[in-house]
């Protein structure tokens, strides 16, 4: 570790630490023994803004927080209180996860003191670097997002006590279910430390998903016991099976919220550097969650880039994706995709060959950026998911956007040589494949905020009832449905997202915001699954791993393709303007292949092919008309 890098570094006497806290007038190391009896040492300034000491006999296994005085000003940016045990924000383990209490919150000179309640960090030598090779995952493969603890707490396979734990996405049952999708990377939400938001615990709730983070380094100990080594352990397991690991990370704010939020970490250090502020004072809010982390500052972009370097060295993972990302690119101006961040880790030499995905978007001015993050991104295109769910729903006029979103969405990403789209049809957030087709509207009565909470349109449909149906046609007709959404999510061009259970059915109930739901609700229901739709996904998947026309990213031109119409010919302008037409056949010249599309509510004929009715029927040259 280099002399002036910030946080612990253990030595042959002991250990150094560093913390940046510039505003500070005083400020302490803090190490807890066994019986949480707690010792103050004194810090020094250690030049730009930083405070250091040395500390001998402290070693491995030590666990320390730190206390920082100064002046007592929210309304500036200064949170100073000593009664405030702060977490290093360079930490890389905590030894428990964080638990909110509304005492993280009192303001100064209430004369409480938090140690009792905020996890220490605990010392830590770096694990040899990982022996880097190139991301195994390649754009067009398939991604399979996955909520770490909720993944695996039901599953049949797993030993009680590695449910719910990183550990079990190593274990066998897992990586063949993976491998059966023929999953090329799978995408798993937050895992760094967070802390639940404060409305929850009067409502008996508990954030489940993690975007609420309080440490960019430490993992959260709920999901990884074992720490780091823990993570590392998975990702080589999943590597030796050809499978790459891609973090979820939110770099645009972090769990202390806004003013009435709790103090943690950053904001009892260095509010002023790490948080964005009006002109007058206050926080600026452009995530929903409170406060905004200043991408722009030099120490924020420091700690943003020692963070993911620290994921890629130490574990090894493939790559990221950036919850809400335009943060990560707003200038005073608006956002840039030459932000001095952005392009920081495309020209780190431990990150520009990893795997970059965008959200691109957040509620700040101009936060919709779905396009305009640049060639070294993949984009997660909600456009796709949109246009795709209004078509088998029955939306007029939806045709062309179909035909669109399954050649890789040029509307959008046709500045570059191949497509950047992450096509997807369900995730997290919002309803689960099934609920599509069960739930007409949401059903968040369990969150506590009378339903107001979650997405209001979900393009969703019930097949004629709301919800749980006995009724054997509503099933069939929701089956068929699931299928239809599968098939089209497996024959579209450039790279593809499933999450975790939608391959057989999961459902939420209709919650389309189960973020609080820590229980059977959030949880994949692995004894429930729907063989049915299962066999069918793992028979999508074989047939588009071997289908180059499916998972290549280059765009389509009227000679690689044609659109035809149940007579075999090319579809004419009419044709496609035609509001009620729901029908069309994508051939690809040179294979041959043929995707037949009946999005009607009866069989059509295409030739000697019949499509039955709200069907997508893949067929390889050698098969039609057989």
């Amino acid at each position: 570790m280099s002399p002036r890098a910030l946080g612990p570094d253990i030595h042959g006497l002991g250990t150094r630490f560093r913390v940046h806290s510039p505003d500070a007038e005083r400020l302490w190391l803090c190490l807890f023994d066994a019986d949480d009896s707690e010792t103050r040492l004194p810090m020094a300034r250690d030049g730009e803004g930083v405070w250091s000491i040395d500390a001998p006999g402290v070693g491995e296994g030590a666990r320390y927080g730190f206390r920082a005085d100064g002046t007592y000003d929210p309304v500036p940016g200064l949170w100073f209180d000593p009664d405030k045990l702060l977490l290093d924000p360079y930490a890389t383990e905590i030894d428990r996860a964080f638990v909110y209490d509304p005492v993280l919150a009192a303001q100064r000179g209430r004369g409480i003191d938090t140690a009792p309640l905020v996890p220490k960090g605990v010392v830590r030598p770096p694990l040899p670097p990982v022996a880097l090779a190139q991301p195994l995952f390649r754009r067009g493969g398939l991604i399979y997002e996955v909520q770490v603890r909720g993944f695996t707490m039901l599953h049949p396979d797993i030993p009680q006590e590695q449910r719910g734990t990183i550990a079990a996405l190593g274990h066998p049952a897992v990586i063949d279910h993976l491998r059966r999708l023929h999953v090329s990377a799978i995408e798993l939400m937050p895992i760094n430390a967070w802390i639940d938001e404060r409305h929850l615990g009067p409502l008996g709730l508990h954030n489940a998903w993690g975007y609420n983070p309080v440490s960019y380094f430490a993992l959260d100990p709920r999901l990884a016991p074992a720490g780091m080594a823990e993570l590392r352990a998975a990702v080589e397991a999943l590597h030796a099976a050809g499978i790459g690991v891609i973090l979820d990370m939110v770099y645009n704010h972090d769990g202390e919220s806004d003013a009435l939020g709790p103090t943690l970490s950053l904001r009892g250090l260095d509010a002023r550097s790490y948080f964005r502020h009006e002109s007058d004072g206050r926080l600026i809010n452009d995530t929903g969650t409170g406060n905004s982390i200043d991408c722009n500052h030099t120490v924020a972009q420091r700690l943003i880039l020692d963070s993911l370097r620290h994921f890629v060295r130490a574990a090894g993972v493939d790559g990221f994706r950036f919850d809400l990302a335009p943060a990560l690119g707003r200038l005073p101006a608006g956002f840039d995709p030459r932000a001095p961040l952005l392009e920081a880790i495309g020209a780190d030499p431990l990150l520009a060959d990893r795997i970059l995905i965008a959200e691109p978007w957040d509620i700040g001015p101009g936060g919709y950026q779905l396009g305009h993050f640049g060639e070294r991104w993949l984009e997660w295109n909600d456009r796709y998911r949109d246009d795709i769910r209004r078509f088998w729903r029955g939306d007029r006029g939806t045709l062309g956007a179909l035909a669109t979103r399954l050649s890789g969405s040029s509307d959008i990403f046709r500045g570059g040589p191949a497509t950047r789209t992450v096509n997807f049809l369900a995730a997290h957030d919002g309803f689960t494949l099934a609920d599509l087709t069960a739930y007409e509207h949401r059903h968040n009565e369990a969150n506590g905020e009378q339903n107001r909470d979650g997405h209001g349109e979900n393009f969703s449909w019930n097949n004629g009832v709301e919800g749980v149906s006995d009724d054997t046609a509503v099933q069939a007709a929701r089956r068929r449905d699931i299928k239809a959404l599968l098939g089209t999510l497996f024959c579209s061009r450039g790279t593809i997202m499933l999450t975790a259970g939608d391959e057989f059915g999961r459902t939420q109930q209709g919650n389309n915001n189960a973020y609080a739901q820590d229980n059977a609700t959030g949880w994949v229901d692995w004894s429930g699954r729907d063989r049915e739709i299962e066999a069918h996904a793992f028979a999508l998947a074989r047939l588009r791993s071997s289908q180059p026309d499916f998972n290549a990213t280059n765009w389509l031109s009227e000679a690689d393709v044609e659109w035809l119409d149940e007579q075999g010919q090319p579809l004419t302008v009419a044709q496609w303007e035609d509001p009620d037409r729901r029908c069309l056949a994508m051939r690809f010249r040179q294979s041959g292949f043929t995707i037949f599309i009946n999005g009607d509510d009866q069989v059509r004929h295409f030739g000697t092919v019949q499509v039955p009715a709200r069907t997508i029927l893949p067929i390889p040259a050698e098969q039609e008309g057989g």
